[in-house]
């Protein structure tokens, strides 16, 4: 199905809130649409199958056996329904739409009904039901071919993922918390099994992959499509938490449809509540709210981190409570395969802060110095701006594995692909520029070459070792001095301290000395010019680590000759006296 195809039959799903329209504020129009179009795909999706099941479940009743494992296989799906009803069968009874709409709803299997029930899909039918439009409105739904031989499952996620979209902009809620654009996810699933490729290509190969922050499940969707795209014959096990009810519900339902077992799909905060603990995952990918802070979890994520150490997800270091992308990252590296056990690659979508944020010492530092200190940093590419639903800012994708081939080890690669974009045709909120296939399959080489690469006199690939990130923060002393001028000497205190000068805290400063340089050297070279009097605290000494992604890759524009912008001044200045003169002739 084309993407205009595909934006059409949303548009038309979409059509429904024109039956809404007074009765539901503009904002609500999901909350009847969402649930709606998942149950139409799920009802056509059993409706060739639904016979056999009927009949399968008046046999094993009559045999006293417990249908379910029965009827999942004479379904041929991960879900069933036992009602004689479907969704054109209900039509019939106008009188008792409700009531037979809410008897179907219970015939589905658990997993399904799960779906129904985040979506608070029976509130719904009530208000409909009052507002004497539930009958219009299944008429609507009833009416489209969602059949999955007439829209497939990639073009069914692409439609759920058009719909979600659109609700969240109509009820000013932050897309981007729900889905990631695609063009982004495809680049990110293209740098995660790049180097696996000769792996994934061989037969009745099987491979799990996890997305914390799942949203409508649109990351573990495109993983999925580009692995089948390699290897039809391989298997990726799909594994996810998702905290919004919609997205959660949604994504259940599109990896039920996938045939993936929805009891991996867990809703939930992953932050305060793992939802899967214990389980290791061969790739992973996630797109974590940028800038959110974590006030609301604070005290488990504390807990957690105060109680289990490295045994947790949290024993490198917490960051500043105003933003908690960091603490995505830590819980992804604590899902990774051990290496000996065949390893693990993540992809994480970042912004700029948690590249620089925070001095030596902090929070943040301690877990860039643990990300690179274990040699798990891959590669850094930053995007180009106006990428993401939601913002406009500058983003990074993160490529982190514990299995680097042997050219990569001790180094990181960062990608600056701030130019490799082109314009959308139409805007969709804050997300004016998209990648083109072009643009992916470019960077997706530079990531595969390993090696520097300028082009037109400016640096778009560079290698680094993960040690240049580091540094030392060393805290510069000088001596109090008396009304005299003499340097004030302690009399007394602690025993290594008495004679020597007494710091003056006014004078107090820090340097920030490169961790592959002597410290002394550095000292003597770019201090005590300045300051023969200074000497180094060295108690106070401690190791940092930053990215400082812009920097490596910016070129020095020298400003043009003085004499060229005099030229250009006297220009304008003429132009404007001799406006003045027009005026004043």
């Amino acid at each position: 199905m084309a993407k205009a195809e595909v934006q059409s039959l949303s548009a038309f799903v979409w059509s429904v809130a024109d039956l809404l329209r007074g009765d539901y504020k503009r904002a609500e129009y999901g909350k009847v649409i969402l649930p709606f179009t998942v149950l139409r795909r799920l009802d056509c999706v059993l409706e060739g199958t639904k016979p056999a099941v009927l009949a399968e479940l008046a046999l094993r009743k009559k045999a006293g056996l417990n249908p379910e494992p029965f009827l999942l296989r004479k379904s041929g799906q991960l879900f069933y329904n036992t009602s004689k009803l479907d969704l054109k069968t209900l039509l019939g009874g106008q009188d008792h739409i409700a009531d037979n709409l809410g008897t179907y709803l219970r015939a589905f299997s658990a997993n399904v009904r799960d779906i129904f029930e985040r979506f608070d899909f029976h509130t719904q039918i009530d208000r409909l039901a009052r507002a004497g439009l539930l009958y219009l409105v299944t008429e609507k739904f009833a009416n489209i071919d969602l059949h999955p031989d007439t829209v497939s499952n990639a073009d069914m996620g692409a439609v759920f993922e058009e719909l979600i979209r659109k609700f969240a902009e109509d009820s000013n809620e932050t897309a981007g918390e729900h889905f990631t654009p695609r063009d982004v996810i495809r680049l990110m699933v293209d740098l995660l099994f790049l180097e696996d490729d000769d792996v994934l290509t061989k037969p009745g190969v099987v491979r799990s992959i996890y997305d914390p922050t799942a949203g409508t499940g649109g990351m573990l969707s495109v993983a999925g499509e580009h692995l089948a795209g390699l290897n039809p014959n391989a298997r990726l096990v799909m594994y996810g938490q998702e905290l919004n009810p919609e997205s959660y519900a949604i994504c259940k339902a599109d990896m039920l449809i996938k045939g993936q077992d929805v009891s991996n799909i867990v809703f939930g905060n992953t932050l305060s509540a793992d939802g899967l603990p214990g389980e290791r995952f061969d790739y992973m990918l996630s797109n974590p709210p940028f800038g959110v802070e974590w006030k609301k979890v604070e005290k488990e994520v504390r807990k957690e981190a105060e109680q289990r150490g490295f045994e947790g997800r949290f024993g490198p270091g917490l960051p500043r409570v105003s933003d908690g992308s960091l603490l995505f990252l830590l819980h992804l590296i604590a899902k990774m395969r051990p290496a000996a056990e065949g390893g693990s690659r993540f992809g994480i979508v970042l912004n700029g802060s948690p590249l620089f944020t925070g001095g030596a010492g902090s929070g943040e530092s301690e877990i860039r110095r643990y990300v690179l200190e274990n040699d798990l940093l891959e590669a850094i590419v930053g995007l180009p701006t106006d990428m993401f639903y939601n913002t406009g800012i500058a983003t990074y994708v993160w490529i982190v594995c514990n299995h680097k081939p042997a050219a990569r080890k001790g180094k990181v690669q960062l990608i600056d692909a701030g130019s490799f974009w082109q314009k959308m045709r139409k805007s969709l909120g804050s997300k004016r520029r998209e990648l083109g296939d072009g643009h992916i399959d470019d960077i997706v080489r530079l990531f595969g070459d390993f090696r520097e690469v300028t082009r037109d006199g400016v640096p778009i690939s560079r290698i680094f070792r993960n040690g240049d990130f580091g540094y030392r923060t060393i805290t510069v002393e000088r001596p109090q001095r008396d009304a005299a001028g003499e340097v004030v000497l302690a009399a007394k205190g602690k025993a290594k301290a008495k004679g020597k000068p007494v710091p003056d805290p006014a004078l107090r400063d820090t340097e920030n000395v490169p961790l592959g340089e002597d410290i002394d050297a550095y000292f003597g070279r770019e201090v005590l010019p300045h300051a023969p009097d200074a000497w180094i605290d060295r108690d106070k000494t401690k190791v940092g680590y930053e990215i400082p992604f812009n920097r490596h890759f910016y070129v020095f524009k020298p400003p043009r000759p003085l004499a060229e912008i005099d030229a250009e001044l006297k220009v304008v200045t003429d132009r404007i006296v001799a406006m003045i003169g027009g005026l004043t002739a």
